[in-house]
């Protein structure tokens, strides 16, 4: 019976994450480039009373053996890097990434961090930059007097400028894909840093050889949540918190009936 209160206590600790975790895909639902977080568990130590496989005789062997498992943990909130849908915003500045791939922008500290919000505007110097203020690399820097921007899908940024028919080249945007994105470790303001599950970043011109997406001028990728499905993982978790929560009651229960055999 301790058993049961301690593994039963394990899957309410669990459930409780897992309904954290729902909570902030919900919570994020209208985030620009945000991408789902799906908890993932694992069981824990088990007890073995007998061994399967053990000797049961000269001849014979145990066929399945007597385990009891102590409980769950959850083991990761693994991302969903699946496409969301796209927005017209008619803003130039505004950008997708069709396909794989991540912006490039430089934080304060001096390290790049990486994100697939392509909200971006101009600072006060014209310099591109996504909402936070963090400069997009490589620097992309557009004249005061600049006329129709355009960014093509390439990444290659152009503008004109009053009194002249022909475009003027401010630099390309380069985009950087990982070998396993789900590794990326998440600082908040939709910002991404490498690790060494995520691999170091592959960086190149969009479209390009090596799985780059291509860009897209004027839209803005929304979140990947899917509404429907975060309800639905819901229910399941409050289901499964609260026939833990059985255990836990049935458990005590047996405890009380043991105390009372005395009287």
């Amino acid at each position: 019976m301790i058993r049961a209160l301690y593994s039963a206590a394990s899957g309410m600790n669990a459930q409780q994450l897992n309904v954290d975790n729902i909570a902030n895909n919900l919570a994020n639902a209208n985030t620009t480039g945000y991408k789902t977080r799906r908890a993932q568990f694992q069981d824990l130590l088990y007890q073995s009373m007998v061994q399967p496989g053990a000797s049961a005789g000269q001849q014979t062997v145990v066929p399945a053996g007597l385990q009891l498992g102590l409980g769950t943990r959850a083991a990761s909130n693994e991302i969903i890097f699946t496409q969301g849908n796209f927005t017209e915003t008619d803003n130039p500045l505004d950008l997708v990434i069709q396909g794989n791939g991540f912006f490039q922008v430089l934080r304060p500290t001096g390290d790049l961090a990486y994100t697939r919000d392509g909200s971006f505007q101009l600072d006060r110097n014209g310099n591109v930059v996504d909402s936070s203020g963090n400069q997009l690399q490589p620097s992309i820097t557009i004249p005061s007097n600049a006329q129709s921007l355009t960014i093509a899908p390439d990444g290659t940024v152009s503008y004109l400028l009053p009194g002249q028919s022909a475009a003027q080249k401010a630099g390309q945007i380069q985009i950087a894909l990982f070998q396993n994105p789900a590794g990326l470790n998440s600082i908040g303001k939709n910002l991404y840093q490498p690790t060494d599950a995520s691999g170091e970043p592959i960086v190149g011109a969009p479209g390009g050889q090596d799985g780059l997406g291509s860009l897209l001028e004027g839209y803005t990728e929304q979140s990947n949540v899917s509404i429907v499905q975060e309800f639905i993982n819901l229910i399941v978790a409050q289901r499964a918190y609260e026939a833990n929560s059985k255990v836990v009651k049935a458990a005590d229960d047996m405890y009380q009936q043991v105390n009372n055999l005395k009287q």
